[in-house]
């Protein structure tokens, strides 16, 4: 069976050589056909001139495809496009710089041939290289959209994974402009098993994930995959209107009962402004989930190729 590598690709001027040289000798006699399958993401180094030079070396002795966006679209609309490129029975999502290593693909293939019921084996990080702090928020993360999304998400498991054609043919069929991946394996189901790998150290270059970037990834996932946030605006509604009776009832009694003046001003001021908050705080989440409708309707592609580089259709 022939597998192919869907790699995305984002200023990784100083690896896909290295990529493209470990995987080969990592395979040799041990995979008879396979294929790359690189994701040129609007890179703004020399990516696309060390590809399309590699494209240029090698076509003619092994089977690569090039593909090259207009502009950045990011990681999840880049191995969309490579899985809906990609050619093989068995496809693997794996990243160029190595710290994810070709081994590791021999190790999912032979966990995948030796059970004919798995679909897909996806790696995961038995011990994280990261700060305590980003872990903790990751393992938090976890734990949260497990317990409002109804798929489930394993902690640690990322997109490096091997998967069999009928489930990378139904992760295709889910098209929608905003992504994520790790929500969109889980959702198709099909038989899964999850191994540990070590994350080796990179080859060239920086990480692409900051804090910031990871967050704003989190949170896509948790409105991709639940809508417990909506929920959540419509219990502080609720919970507004609860506590607001309830004053209503105290300052009755006071000044029925008891004689007590209510103080005026301050009290208006601060209801006012927690209610306001409030409003606009579940306004942000309706507008989030409003958005992103917006942008679906629209039709938009997930990813515009520029320029498609394979051994019968150049160019």
């Amino acid at each position: 069976m022939k597998l192919s590598l869907v790699i995305p690709c984002y200023n990784e001027e100083g690896n896909v050589e290295k990529f493209f040289s470990e995987v080969n000798r990592v395979f040799n006699s041990k995979v008879s056909d396979y294929e790359f399958v690189f994701i040129n993401d609007g890179s703004k180094d020399k990516t696309y001139q060390k590809l399309k030079q590699l494209y240029n070396n090698h076509h003619n002795e092994s089977n690569i495809q090039v593909l090259t966006f207009s502009r950045n679209f990011g990681k999840e609309a880049a191995m969309y496009a490579g899985l809906s490129k990609a050619e093989g029975d068995l496809v693997c999502i794996i990243d160029a710089d190595l710290q994810q290593r070709p081994e590791v693909v021999l190790e999912m293939l032979d966990v995948l041939n030796s059970d004919e019921e798995l679909d897909c084996v996806a790696a995961y990080q038995q011990s994280r290289k990261e700060s305590k702090t980003l872990s903790a928020f990751k393992s938090a993360f976890y734990k949260l959209i497990n317990k409002i999304s109804d798929v489930d998400f394993v902690n640690g498991a990322s997109d490096f994974r091997l998967m069999k054609r009928v489930m990378v043919d139904a992760i295709l069929q889910m098209s929608e402009f905003h992504r994520f991946s790790k929500g969109l394996f889980s959702y198709v189901g099909f038989n899964t098993k999850y191994i540990p790998y070590e994350v080796a150290q990179r080859e060239s270059g920086e990480s692409k994930w900051s804090f910031s970037k990871l967050f704003k990834y989190a949170l896509e996932g948790i409105f991709a995959f639940s809508t417990a946030p909506l929920k959540l605006a419509t219990f502080i509604g609720i919970f507004s209107s609860v506590c607001s009776i309830l004053y209503l009832i105290v300052v009755v009694i006071q000044k029925l009962a008891f004689g007590i003046d209510v103080p005026g001003y301050a009290t208006i001021v601060v209801l006012l402004l927690l209610i306001g908050g409030l409003l606009l705080f579940c306004l942000g989440i309706i507008g989030e989930y409003l958005s992103k409708m917006y942008v679906q309707v629209k039709n938009r592609p997930v990813y515009i190729l520029k320029e498609h580089l394979k051994k019968d259709n150049q160019g």
